[in-house]
């Protein structure tokens, strides 16, 4: 024990150094990743300040900083200017949302998938590409950007989301995770800031911790909206130089962006010179949708679109529409990652747009959807359940004394699979207690209804209880 210390020292983490194995930051760094994963700290614990532990440790003050910086790039703590460093509150949850656990039992309202029900009119499709007699020239490689005729197609789908792009804007990609992996990689560098809400889509938070970049939680008012005060504010104080957005049923909290958010974005967007990723995987749900970031701001952002979640996860495809300041940076990235995106999926993807598959799926899907949410809100009509009625998820705000974390645990003894508040959170997000519900991932309407009255349920025994 460093003659300059004491057993009570009032500090919220003591590492013990005594048997270090390696460089000293190291052995920091393990210990403190080793204490959260173990359940020793909490998420949200503030740890010493760095001064303060080395001074208790009798070391100096930059083995200290190398090993906080070393586990803030793993994401297992965060930093804010002026407030300290605490232990993430996402730092103990499972990044990766796609379970390969046997759920055989379980009602699965967990990953977020659309319904299978139209499936068919894919396989009818692919059926009818086969049969055509240039077929096997699909197993070629593709082109890098794809074909005109891919493009033109892709911008005719993404005009119906509301931003009326050019053909020559846009690239594609396998998913739009492969997508946001290829922006970050391509406009950002390891160090870099993002900006985000504070509980937002954990593949942004896997792929931003595989490149070094950093996230920055921009709290949002009681009504979820991003105001300018606080995106200005995570500017001047998280020296953010990108920000990425779900405008539209926000992954987690289901929310849509007013007019006046969306215009602040792409004023400050504008005039703080940021990098706007728009994720618009939901916006084709809407029958009328609203009017992206990117149509205000369309030099600052890149706009993504994704089939996964408004016609079927296996269509491996994503259109990106980029400004042209940004397109060789993008489509480097892209080559690095893909090589080219398959002629087959591209092939068959554009075939649907164009015959009128597409639009005829993502309608069935909105009529599914409603359908679907009618039963949620049967059940759950004394609870705060957040969503609309064309949307795939559902965000349950439990009562206070009720983590979702605990929740979801629980829930999966029961019997049914949902995800807490936790795996979404970034940095040192505020605490809210609350559950994502994907309400189009059980297979029937009797299997949705059975997972919910199971969970209604557990809400009114533990109300009841407390």
């Amino acid at each position: 024990m460093p003659i300059n210390s004491f057993d009570d020292y009032p500090m919220s983490w003591k590492p013990d150094i005594e048997k270090c194995m390696g460089p000293l930051y190291k052995t920091i760094a393990q210990q403190l990743e080793n204490d959260v994963r173990e359940g020793v700290l909490t998420p949200g614990t503030r740890l010493p300040p760095q001064r303060e532990l080395a001074d208790f440790l009798d070391i100096n003050v930059s083995t200290v900083s190398r090993a906080f910086k070393l586990c803030e790039q793993k994401g297992i703590i965060c930093s804010t200017v002026g407030n300290g460093t605490f232990v993430a509150s996402d730092a103990a949850a499972d990044p990766f949302l796609l379970s390969e656990k046997n759920l055989s039992d379980i009602i699965e309202m967990g990953p977020v998938f659309p319904s299978k029900n139209s499936n068919g009119i894919i396989a009818a499709q692919m059926e009818k590409m086969i049969a055509k007699p240039d077929f096997p020239e699909l197993f070629q490689y593709g082109r890098i950007n794809g074909t005109l005729w891919q493009k033109d197609t892709a911008a005719k789908l993404i005009r119906r989301a509301g931003y009326d792009v050019k053909s020559s804007q846009v690239l594609l990609a396998n998913g739009a995770q492969n997508a946001i992996i290829a922006v970050l990689a391509g406009l950002f560098r390891a160090g870099d800031v993002i900006g985000t809400c504070e509980f937002t889509y954990p593949g942004i938070k896997t792929a931003a911790n595989m490149l070094g970049i950093r996230l920055y939680p921009i709290p949002s008012c009681d009504d979820e909206e991003i105001t300018a005060e606080n995106l200005l504010y995570a500017c001047k104080n998280g020296n953010i130089k990108g920000v990425y957005i779900i405008p539209d049923m926000h992954n987690p909290t289901t929310h849509t962006l007013s007019e006046t958010s969306r215009n602040a974005i792409a004023d400050i967007a504008r005039r703080e010179h940021l990098i706007v990723i728009e994720d618009a995987i939901h916006s084709l749900l809407y029958d009328t949708p609203r009017i992206p970031i990117a149509a205000r701001v369309p030099e600052r952002t890149i706009y993504i679109s994704s089939l996964s979640k408004v016609i079927s996860p296996g269509l491996r495809m994503a259109f990106l529409a980029v400004p042209e300041s940004c397109r060789q940076k993008l489509t480097e990235a892209l080559y690095n990652m893909n090589i080219s995106v398959p002629p087959m999926m591209a092939e068959l993807v554009c075939r649907m747009i164009v015959s009128g598959d597409a639009r005829k799926i993502i309608e069935e899907h909105r009529n599914e959807n409603r359908q679907r949410n009618t039963i949620v809100d049967r059940y759950l009509k004394n609870y705060d359940v957040r969503g609309v009625p064309e949307g795939i998820m559902r965000w349950l705000i439990l009562p206070s004394h009720i983590t979702g974390e605990a929740f979801a645990a629980s829930a999966y003894q029961r019997g049914v699979h949902v995800y807490g508040a936790e795996c979404f959170a970034v940095g040192n997000a505020k605490s809210v207690n609350a559950v994502r519900l994907a309400v189009a991932a059980p297979g029937t309407h009797e299997q949705l209804a059975d997972g919910v009255q199971l969970i209604k349920k557990m809400l009114d025994e533990r109300c009841a209880g407390y």
